[in-house]
């Protein structure tokens, strides 16, 4: 996923160069996944890295280059990751796969940090127009993939006809969103649970109502 985030020129690097290059921006972007972009310095990266000044300004000759493509980079790998659990996603049982899944990997951190992308939206957007306008682009592409999930449960009659699936996939993002960011507060991924389980409560709202069974053996001709 690092050739997302890799400009124009990176096909003139060597393999070592390359390898040079992918060490700093996973160093960058764990550090300002944990630390936050603000408190992350270009000296804290080439520390981290392993890397010369000489290196470093090689690949990354200010802060605003390699906080864009660490934001590439955070965001190709986690729609590669959304992209395997809703590509097939046709059910209400896989919405709420989904919601275990998002819930599993946050409490492996007990909710700290948040979400790789929404951090970065959180202290790049007001910052940052071109950052601001690239998370919104992948944000966007997150939506899709819940929206396309939701189409094919209308689809195969899932859900009713009049189900607003782009509406219901803006819910779900906002849900999880805001559930990342009071299990961050928390330290406690409960709220997360709470706020995913309210979203896709609303998404039951608009299923279809299972036809009628037929009555169970014994029933008919009296007992």
């Amino acid at each position: 996923m690092v050739e997302q985030a890799r400009d124009k020129n990176d096909s003139r690097l060597t393999e070592r160069g390359r390898a040079t290059r992918e060490r700093i921006l996973r160093a960058a972007a764990d550090m300002m996944y944990v630390k936050g972009v603000a408190s992350t310095t270009l000296d804290d990266v080439r520390a981290a890295s392993g890397t010369s000044k000489s290196q470093l300004y090689r690949h990354y000759p200010d802060k605003d280059a390699l906080v864009r493509d660490v934001v590439a980079l955070q965001a190709a790998e986690l729609l590669k990751r959304q992209h395997q659990l809703l590509q097939r996603l046709n059910s209400l049982r896989g919405v709420e796969r989904w919601r275990d899944a998002m819930i599993e990997h946050n409490a492996l951190r007990n909710g700290a940090y948040g979400c790789p992308l929404g951090s970065l939206a959180s202290e790049l957007a007001d910052q940052d127009e071109e950052a601001r306008k690239a998370i919104a682009q992948h944000f966007d592409s997150w939506e899709g993939l819940l929206e396309a999930g939701l189409e094919r449960m209308k689809g195969s009659g899932v859900l009713r006809a009049d189900a607003d699936a782009g509406e219901l996939a803006t819910g779900l993002m906002a849900a999880l969103q805001g559930g990342y960011l009071l299990a961050q507060a928390a330290q406690d991924v409960k709220p997360m649970r709470i706020a995913l389980d309210m979203a896709i409560g609303h998404v039951k709202a608009y299923v279809v109502p299972a036809e009628d069974a037929d009555p169970p053996e014994g029933r008919a001709g009296g007992r």
